[in-house]
């Protein structure tokens, strides 16, 4: 997919301020990019992408190192 990450989550991680930009780019893009920090644990990048997905009504289509991708449900 070439659609750039619209979305960044840095170290004060997964806000309701993120969820709020996250679900406000769904409505209109239909698709999100989301690109986390090289820190993350890639252990529980798969299930913060989940939790998410869950939080926006989405589903991830995508887990690419740091980046993922959410497709409005």
């Amino acid at each position: 997919m070439d659609v750039d990450a619209t979305v960044r989550i840095g170290k004060n991680g997964i806000t309701d301020n993120v969820l709020n930009e996250i679900s406000e780019q769904l409505k209109k893009r239909k698709i999100v990019k989301i690109k986390f920090l090289k820190n993350t644990n890639r252990d529980e990048l798969s299930k913060k992408a989940e939790s998410i997905a869950t939080r926006v009504n989405g589903k991830v289509t995508d887990v690419r190192g740091f980046t993922v991708t959410i497709k409005k449900e």
